[in-house]
């Protein structure tokens, strides 16, 4: 369904990410993973176009996407929730929903579904985005990029100081977005439990390359301590 094969991406004479590859499979979880500052993120800057890629392919259903602008992935159907969630803080919760009509122009209306999914923001809709927890900024980034009504949603440490409520709300939500809707979903994770609770894939990177990959059942003690163990 999604396929990114032989990406490298440099910084000036800095040489960052190697043929690097990863798939996630219609309706699946892929997990990727690897210690701080390995290019896991730029990997996924690169899949949005909001980096260039010098070379390799990035394929959403079949279709090479490599090359073309960052709001064009959007409108082929990725969502993307970035590292730190970046939502608009001195905007409601409804304009920050909004604003991802606006980046997939297929709709008009916030989706039902979005507040199925997250009902704490439907009593929220005129609170500042600022004004919410952690956990709620999270549910408002990712409910953002679901308004897209993607094909395949990209999440970058969703978890990351989410309290532990919040994280396990998260984990419900990817694994009914993957069963009862057939979303597809990369994610970028540190916590190894709540990626072998959601995913059915892993691929770890290391030093910008990607050095392993296998059904998450495969992800054995040997590789956590050669690649994610600090």
């Amino acid at each position: 369904m999604f396929e990114v094969s032989g990406v490298n991406q440099s910084y000036g004479e800095s040489h960052i990410i190697w043929d690097a590859g990863l798939r996630v499979e219609a309706g699946a979880c892929t997990c990727l993973m690897g210690r701080n500052g390995v290019g896991k993120s730029t990997l996924l800057k690169v899949i949005m176009g909001l980096l260039p890629s010098t070379s390799g392919s990035i394929k959403l259903e079949g279709t090479d996407i490599a090359g073309k602008p960052a709001e064009l992935r959007a409108r082929v159907g990725i969502g993307y929730v970035p590292q730190g969630r970046e939502i608009f803080p001195q905007l409601d919760v409804e304009e920050n929903l909004r604003i991802g009509l606006v980046a997939g122009k297929k709709r008009k209306e916030i989706p039902e579904r979005v507040f199925t999914l997250f009902p704490v923001l439907k009593k929220m809709l005129r609170r500042r985005g600022g004004d919410l927890s952690g956990g709620q900024q999270q549910q408002l980034a990712i409910a953002r990029a679901l308004v897209l009504e993607p094909k395949l949603l990209i999440l970058d440490e969703p978890t990351e100081g989410i309290q532990p409520n919040i994280v396990s709300e998260i984990g419900d939500i990817i694994r009914r977005l993957n069963t009862e809707e057939k979303l597809s979903v990369l994610l970028v994770e540190q916590k190894l439990p709540f990626a072998r609770r959601v995913a059915q894939r892993f691929v770890i990177m290391d030093r910008g390359r990607t050095v392993a990959d296998g059904e998450m059942g495969g992800l054995t003690d040997q590789l956590v301590q050669r690649h994610l163990v600090v």
